[in-house]
């Protein structure tokens, strides 16, 4: 075929080993697989396919490839392939003895992608992916077509076999090939899976219209096609007209572009999104960044919903519809479905998985460049204008209606919870903007009474471990007093009566101990929710506070840390002062004062939440998890702790 000729982009700079950068050597992978791609679990196992598409991604953004091939093989290995140029092979400068490709896939840190010259705009950052992938896979084989020759090497939990081999000649081949197996001794017992692998690379071919991916699978699942080509000229907003298939919607035609960074700001990059509003269905927003998903959100979704809000705001303005002054980015999100990718030179994002992006540039970037395209869509389309700004403004009314009956609520809400070691109640009036604490015993109550923000921050404190729901009849849950008091909390019932526009906060933060019955309690809670409040979870309202284990103090300074590989980290490069580093140990939130509980655990501008979120790609999944933790069956409980014990690397008794 044409696109498999070795040819190279008109233009396009030099490719070879003296572009890989090496900067320290892969450390921690195989025992530490957390701190690189999140965990052990099924997303982490899917992450590492991911890892590698997003390498071959990267070379058709950049215009050196035009197809990319997702395939799952019988045995559960899987390959990707492209027609780029090829991972260099060549002898790397800096190690004459070895390839750069070896350097590429045992190194962290090793990557032609650090400096920009090679890729405007790319996926992977750190140099981290290829490696951490072929130390996590216990058979990974990498064949390279490049200057009409054909390179292979063999890898065993990131080992090299052989040294790179030179197999023949490749005249109608050129790119990249890897195939891989993650590793059972990792993994355990998880698989991939084809209906999340076909989602995964029908999404990519969506973010880039370019590209053509090519899926195939030998597993057959009963669901998921066995070949698929994909590609798609009109790129988000044919996503988005897949996603509102047969929906009534505001809009005749989403509101969709794509505006170039490079000639509006002078940087590389560009923009595209795709939105809509339906009556029929729960809003949604799917955020990328160099085709990279950004399931958190980040900057450059702040800045497009600045920039619709903005926008409608404006229009209601001049068309006079006062009360659109009313409508916030709340109103925006129900109902709407969105889109938004963003490709930027040097994205900087939180942890390796690349769950939110953190460049401040990518805000103003995107709000400048989509607000004024909003403004020219609203003003040439009124009839889809007046139908959003209506529906916006109705939005916007029923939530202030139902604040003002909840502020009503609050008094007589606290009245009845004005017990010893129950609701601890905040000032504010309104519900933007609050939280609610939820904590274990009076002890971690007191300090995090003194560390909280009396105007936004509220506090209940349990008595114990709250009641396991999942299988308790209706008229247990309905006496329990735990739970009652929850309910009174939130303002909320159970199960249908549930409404998520009737809770009393924004944020419900659970915060447990770091030990074995904190993590206990925090499993129960987060079950009672997903059974009995599960639109909660889906609007993004619940939250897992992180307190830190350690605290080490070096001199006049100090740092926290989360876990045992994060202090053994400090301790190896130091907190920053001189002498010996004192390490302390919090056996408890109840034993942090109110100023280490407020700097590392409270206080927004300092802590760090997790949001709790249920797997888009495969819900049923969540559901299967919870009954086989937290279920009536304990053969089902015991089978899932033979499974993962050893995969338990330090147990806090």
């Amino acid at each position: 075929m044409a696109d498999d000729l070795l040819t190279s982009a008109p233009g396009a700079q030099t490719y070879d080993a003296s572009s890989i950068e090496v900067l320290e050597d892969m450390e921690h992978v195989r025992l530490r697989p957390g701190m690189y791609i999140g965990g052990k679990d099924d997303r982490a196992l899917h992450h590492m396919v991911a890892e590698i598409v997003d390498n071959s991604m990267d070379e058709a953004v950049a215009g050196h490839a035009t197809w990319i091939e997702v395939e799952l093989h019988e045995n559960g290995h899987v390959s990707v392939r492209d027609n780029g140029r090829g991972i260099p092979v060549d002898p790397h400068p800096k190690f004459p003895e070895k390839s750069a490709l070896e350097i590429i896939l045992c190194t962290l840190n090793a990557g032609g992608k650090f400096s920009g010259k090679n890729y405007e705009t790319s996926g992977g950052l750190n140099g981290v992916g290829s490696s951490v992938v072929n130390a996590l896979s216990d058979h990974m084989r990498v064949e390279v077509a490049r200057n009409r020759e054909l390179f292979a090497m063999e890898f065993a939990r990131g080992v090299p076999q052989h040294k790179l081999q030179k197999v023949g000649a490749a005249p109608n081949r050129r790119g990249t090939a890897v195939t891989f197996n993650p590793d059972p001794e990792i993994f355990g017992s998880l698989k991939l899976k084809p209906a999340r692998l076909f989602k995964m690379a029908r999404s990519k071919a969506y973010l880039f219209s370019g590209v053509e991916i090519r899926w195939r699978s030998a597993i057959d699942d009963g669901e998921t096609p066995r070949e698929a080509k994909f590609h798609f000229p009109g790129g988000l907003a044919d996503y988005l007209s897949d996603a509102f298939a047969g929906a009534t919607t505001y809009a005749d035609r989403p509101f969709a572009g794509q505006v170039d960074f490079t000639e509006k700001f002078g940087e590389p990059g560009k923009i595209d999104w795709a939105i809509n509003w339906t009556p029929v269905r729960d809003g949604f927003i799917q955020s990328y960044c160099n085709t990279v998903p950004t399931p958190e959100g980040g900057t450059h979704e702040a800045g497009f919903w600045a920039a619709i809000l903005k926008g409608i705001r404006a229009y209601g303005e001049r068309v006079g519809t006062k009360k659109a002054a009313q409508v916030t980015r709340e109103d925006l999100t129900s109902g709407a479905g969105a889109l938004v990718s963003i490709f930027i030179r040097d994205p900087q994002f939180v942890g390796q998985t690349k769950d939110r992006l953190s460049n401040e540039s990518a805000q103003r970037m995107v709000e400048n460049a989509v607000r004024d395209h909003f403004d020219n869509w609203l003003a040439a389309d009124t009839k889809s204008a007046g139908a959003i700004l209506d529906f916006l403004v109705l939005r916007a009314e029923e939530r202030l209606r139902r604040r003002a009956e909840k502020e009503t609520q609050r008094k007589s809400a606290t009245k009845k919870l004005r017990l010893p070691g129950k609701l601890v109640d905040c000032s504010s009036s309104t519900r933007e903007g609050t939280e609610l604490f939820i904590v274990e015993g009076d002890s971690a109550g007191g300090s995090a009474k003194m560390a909280r923000d009396r105007k936004t921050q509220a506090l209940l404190p349990l008595r114990g471990k709250i009641l396991n729901v999942l299988g308790a009849a209706s008229s247990k849950l309905g006496s329990n007093a735990e739970i009652s008091d929850l309910c009174q909390a939130l303002g909320v019932g159970l199960g249908t009566k549930f409404n998520v526009d009737d809770l009393r906060y924004d944020k419900i933060i659970i915060m447990t101990d770091a030990d074995v019955d904190g993590a206990h309690i925090a499993s129960l809670l987060m079950t009672f929710f997903f059974t009995q409040m599960r639109p909660m979870i889906d609007a993004g309202h619940l939250y897992l506070a992180c307190p830190p284990l350690f605290r080490l103090t070096q001199g006049a300074h100090r740092h926290y840390c989360l876990d045992e590989a994060e202090r053994d980290l400090w301790l190896e490069k130091g907190v920053g002062g001189k002498g010996k580093i004192d390490v302390s140990r919090f056996k408890g939130l109840g034993e942090m004062d109110a100023k280490d509980l407020k700097e590392t655990t409270m206080d927004p501008k300092s802590r760090k939440l997790i949001r709790v979120t249920i797997d888009e790609d495969d819900p049923g999944e969540t559901g299967d998890l919870v009954e086989r933790l937290m279920g009536k069956k304990p053969e089902l409980r015991f089978q899932y702790i033979q499974e993962n014990a050893r995969f338990v690397e330090e147990l806090d008794v």
